[in-house]
């Protein structure tokens, strides 16, 4: 059974940093993309970054690119995401993802429980 376990959110001054954390299990982990979603209140889910199996290619949302780097550790079987310079308007529930392609459509396979970030401004 493939599990995903988000951690790392919290509160942070808008300007402040945060590194979430996406533990995965159940299958091989490097054989997967992986991708991190969120979602505002009142908002649908959004894609936020992907990367491929081995890490040679990342993919970001236009809002967040050059603010988020998404990484990976095949050994450790988790995924990254720092997230600097970060915003009010990033406060959502951030969720990890695991899948076949690292799309920006949400067709993962498994998905964590996801995680709080609040920016505050």
């Amino acid at each position: 059974q493939v599990q995903l376990v988000e951690s790392g959110g919290g509160l942070v001054q808008a300007g402040g940093s945060l590194r979430l954390s996406c533990a995965a299990s159940g299958r091989t982990f490097s054989n997967y993309a992986m991708g991190w979603f969120r979602q505002a209140p009142g908002k649908e889910r959004e894609f936020v970054a992907a990367i491929s199996w081995i890490g040679v290619s990342v993919y970001y949302a236009d809002s967040v690119k050059g603010r988020f780097t998404i990484s990976r550790d095949n050994v450790k079987n988790t995924v990254y995401l720092q997230m600097n310079r970060l915003k009010p308007e990033d406060t959502a529930v951030y969720y990890c993802a695991q899948g076949a392609r690292p799309v920006v459509s949400p067709e993962y396979d498994y998905w964590g429980q996801g995680t709080q970030v609040t920016v505050s401004s």
